[in-house]
């Protein structure tokens, strides 16, 4: 009786655990304001329930002496070693748009996660958190206004 049991227990766990690990793609769309200045650099990234920083999803701007500038992000993944790992890009011109995709886990959505971008651009005001959304599925195509630098945001799963 106890190998049915386990054999059980076995199968119910193959079977579970895959779908706790499924990933989907999460495409970001960040169109910028014409605000008239240089390249904006964008650090895009995930924030849990609590405002914790979970994960780096993108950095547009290449100079990492520039980075503070993004200050909520650079002051909640100033922990993260790995948060620069492949995940970094050109700085984004006025008027422009940024699109990125990154995998996600399923789990994270509608679980009270957040999307967060910081902006900064060279001789103008820093704008952290620049836009702050929701990562749920009722937000999935909706554009979001930013503050300063960024005209809408929309997200893909």
């Amino acid at each position: 009786m106890s190998k049915l049991l386990l054999t059980t227990i076995a199968t119910a766990c193959a079977l579970t655990l895959p779908t706790l690990a499924h990933s989907r793609p999460l495409t970001l769309t960040a169109q910028l304001k014409n605000y008239g200045g240089n390249g904006a650099y964008l650090a895009a990234y995930l924030t849990d329930a609590k405002g914790a920083y979970v994960r780096t999803l993108w950095v547009a701007g290449g100079k990492a002496k520039y980075y503070k500038h993004l200050s909520d992000w650079s002051r909640l993944s100033s922990g993260d070693a790995k948060r620069l790992a492949g995940v970094t890009g050109a700085s984004v011109g006025a008027g422009r748009t940024l699109k990125v995709t990154a995998d996600l886990a399923d789990a994270l959505i509608d679980a009270g996660y957040e999307i967060r971008i910081d902006a900064a651009a060279e001789d103008m005001r820093d704008s952290p958190s620049e836009i702050r959304v929701p990562l749920s599925t009722g937000n999935v195509g909706k554009p979001q206004p930013g503050k300063q630098y960024i005209q809408s945001l929309t997200f893909q799963l």
